[in-house]
């Protein structure tokens, strides 16, 4: 099981495959609408019970989800070996916004059910689903085009987006591992239009943001 905490992300499962078990809340009655049992705390129980510095109103602990079968998509992420869960669920939402279903992880890859990402997604986990498999075996076998970031890639503002993309987000400090960039059809950057130096590279899920952006662009 894991824990979803605040009502407003606790409220985005009842529109989701994730069941509740059961909500510890300061005020139970705002959450009665939901098909779980619910017992009431004090705030110095929520305390306990949470793993935020300023707990929220209620948390929820709720089952996992039964593992779901790897089917392509025509858009999709894969993460290679991304360990900052501020980052994982910042991507999920920035899936979320722009209308990915799934993202593929490497095996070693932050687990999505880290409370840090629950929190960051806000609520998108909900509605994006999340694999972790065998990250060289899948792109070996998978009809999309593999598509990764490089300094000396195409830029990202002339590159004409495939049908079927797996775009391929590294690792913070390292990047993807080279049996991943070993098995890309195509490599594109970010141009920098900045002369400072001192900025080697962007945060990864502030690069997926501006790539995905920009692959959006002429859509309506």
């Amino acid at each position: 099981m894991f824990l979803v905490e605040g009502n407003k992300i606790i409220c985005e499962l009842s529109n989701s495959n994730f069941k509740i078990k059961e909500i510890f809340s300061i005020d139970p009655q705002k959450l009665e609408f939901l098909d779980a049992p619910s017992t009431h705390v004090t705030d110095n129980e929520l305390k306990r019970l949470s793993f935020l510095k300023t707990p929220k109103d209620s948390v929820a602990v709720c089952f996992l989800k039964q593992e779901t079968v790897l089917e392509d998509q025509n858009v999709q992420l894969v993460l290679d070996g991304i360990q900052d869960p501020g980052n994982l669920g910042t991507i999920i939402r920035l899936a979320d916004w722009f209308g990915i279903e799934q993202i593929i992880c490497s095996e070693d890859t932050v687990d999505f059910y880290n409370p840090k990402v629950i929190q960051a997604s806000m609520g998108s986990f909900t509605r994006v689903n999340i694999v972790y498999c065998d990250l060289v075996r899948y792109l070996l076998n998978t009809d999309n085009i593999n598509i990764g970031t490089d300094m000396e890639g195409e830029s990202i503002y002339t590159f004409e987006k495939p049908a079927k993309i797996n775009l391929i987000l590294g690792n913070e400090g390292n990047g993807m591992r080279e049996e991943t960039e070993r098995l890309l059809h195509k490599k594109i950057s970010i141009p920098r239009f900045g002369k400072s130096q001192s900025t080697e590279s962007l945060n990864v899920s502030m690069a997926a943001g501006i790539i995905l952006g920009q692959l959006y662009s002429g859509e309506k």
